[in-house]
């Protein structure tokens, strides 16, 4: 189901807090050999790894709860940036 607060067409890739990135709207995904992944329908939510954990990477399973997994996730303006 589309989330009301994400305008029709427009992908968003929201930083969950110490979990996957989570990618609504539409867009495709490659492997690097250039075969695409399956995310479901347009508007589908897909949960992708960033704790590395994953059995089922680059899609999230959770192992990011189990590892005790950390990061930082707060957007830092670009002037702020290293």
């Amino acid at each position: 189901m589309a989330d009301p607060a994400t305008p029709s067409g427009v992908t968003e890739i929201k930083v969950r807090e110490n979990g996957p990135y989570r990618v609504q709207g539409p867009f495709r995904m490659v492997d690097a050999d250039g075969a695409e992944f399956d995310v479901g329908e347009e508007g589908s939510v897909v949960a992708l790894c960033r704790c590395g954990g994953s059995t089922t990477k680059p899609f999230c399973d959770g192992t990011h709860s189990r590892a005790g997994f950390k990061a930082a996730e707060r957007a830092v303006a670009a002037q702020d940036r290293p």
